[in-house]
């Protein structure tokens, strides 16, 4: 009967003490539900699709194979993608050294030491010195030291949770520096032809109006145009001559951004990119899905919500330390001042024990860390909305800025065309002498100013749709 009712004590014991293991102070994370719209407010453009959608490899909707290789290369060279692997690498290094305080620490030593005793240290009739009366001797020491502090309210392994969601933020600061990074490759690279595209029109207005200017002095000296019409053919030339300089100078920038973003010297992709080619085309579709999903594909979205979960881990971490703490500690090992009997059973020694130490007095300090990990928490809860609020807004923005230039991009080709109209008429109705040479200089500069704006809308509405795949999060697989 004694000996059942020992073995019930010490079940319950036994039970006891792994139900307080089981426990971990402070509060248990939950992932926050934000309040987002079934619907985007721009969603009402033809050319989109709403349904769910993966934009992991978005950029091959642009069907451009240079765009492909580009940003194929940059995911793999680039230099802030480097720093933010190095930073993965870190978190988890961290995260290993948090995990190992959960277990036992045990370390092994040895030392000798030739020591002498003073002969005055010992009074008469008092125990001699060790050894027999020597006052000169050896200590040889060796052995195991081992110290484990038993983690009952959970503080470390609220450290280690806290250590997992850092990890996990790291990663999807790295994703974002990766849906950043293609997003600039892309833009670049159509910045880069839409520049080229603008250079040829300026080269061709510029070839057209020295043209018209050569035709004007030979009307000229056969008395059929005035010299005011001379200067004045010569000076819209020369206008024209003028917008080159700037647009070569930002095709060259362009191209060393890209280099830059591939992780190479100036130059390195000119001899790729010199040959001009066409804007890349729009696809037939965008995809853009469901606000929903920017939650589980914005990294900096994940990124908060991993940050506010490490936040809540810190909270219990602190709360832990108003508790006692329980170590158990021990040591064995062989000492003698003798070598020849130094590893022998006579020279064993040990010793194990638990401690106790929980703290009284502090000043506050217990509590004024506490006090900081709440606040802390509040942020990051303040933060993760503000960033889901943000995504939001970006994609609704680069919404209407992508339906709204593809509208400008269909009025501005109509004007380019009414405009080489104008032109065709004006100089048919100089050449007539119905009309006076300023309505054939005003007509060219318009046209020039049109075929200028309808390029740069063009490079605006493929740049748009790159923006509106970055505000979406596209360039990683979410599964």
């Amino acid at each position: 009967m004694i000996t059942l009712l020992r073995l019930k004590i010490r079940g319950l014991m036994a039970g006891w003490f792994l139900l307080i293991l089981s426990c971990s102070a402070g509060p248990d994370y939950q992932t926050p539900a934000p309040v987002v719209p079934a619907a985007w407010l721009e969603g009402r453009t033809d050319g989109m699709d709403f349904q769910p959608a993966e934009l992991a490899r978005w950029w091959t909707e642009f069907n451009d194979p240079l765009l492909n290789s580009l940003i194929e290369r940059a995911a793999k060279s680039n230099l802030d993608l480097y720093v933010a692997k190095a930073r993965v690498r870190e978190a988890r290094a961290v995260l290993g050294a948090t995990g190992a305080d959960l277990w036992p620490m045990v370390d092994v030593g040895g030392a000798y030491s030739r020591n002498r005793t003073s002969e005055n240290a010992f009074a008469v009739g008092s125990l001699a010195p060790q050894g027999g009366g020597k006052l000169e001797q050896n200590l040889f020491r060796t052995g195991f030291d081992s110290s484990w502090e038993v983690d009952v309210f959970g503080g470390t392994r609220r450290r280690v949770e806290a250590a997992e969601a850092i990890l996990d933020a790291s990663v999807e600061e790295w994703r974002g520096v990766l849906v950043t990074l293609l997003g600039d490759v892309a833009k670049n690279y159509i910045e880069l032809r839409g520049l080229q595209r603008r250079l040829a029109v300026a080269q061709a207005n510029r070839s057209a109006q020295q043209e018209t200017a050569r035709l004007t002095k030979v009307r000229f000296d056969a008395g059929l145009a005035s010299d005011l019409d001379v200067v004045q053919a010569e000076g819209l030339a020369r206008q024209s001559t003028a917008q080159i300089p700037a647009l070569e100078s930002a095709l060259k920038q362009t191209a060393y951004r890209l280099d830059v973003l591939l992780g190479g010297q100036p130059g390195m992709l000119w001899q790729e990119l010199a040959r001009q080619a066409s804007i890349p085309a729009l696809p037939p579709t965008a995809h853009v899905g469901l606000p929903a999903e920017l939650l589980r594909r914005r990294p900096d979205i994940r990124r908060a919500e991993r940050q506010l979960a490490a936040a809540t881990a810190q909270i219990g971490a602190a709360t832990a330390d108003f508790y006692p703490k329980f170590s158990l500690t021990g040591a064995f090992g062989f000492q003698s001042i003798s070598a020849a009997d130094w590893i022998s059973g006579g020279s064993r020694f040990w010793s194990i024990g638990p401690t106790i130490s929980w703290p009284i007095f502090d000043a506050g300090k217990i509590r004024a860390n506490l006090e900081i990990r709440n606040a802390q928490q509040d942020q990051a809860l303040r933060y993760y909305e503000k960033s889901v609020l943000t995504a939001l807004g970006e994609v609704e923005s680069a919404l209407v800025n992508y339906a709204n230039e593809q509208a400008r991009y269909r009025a501005l080709f109509e004007a380019a065309a009414a405009h080489r109209r104008a032109v065709e008429l004006a100089n048919e109705l100089y050449r007539h002498g119905l009309v006076s040479f300023l309505n054939v200089l005003d007509a060219e500069r318009t046209l020039n100013a049109s075929e200028n704006d309808l390029a740069q809308s063009e490079t605006n509405m493929a740049s748009n749709l790159v923006a509106l795949y970055k505000a979406l999060g596209g360039g990683w697989d979410t599964k």
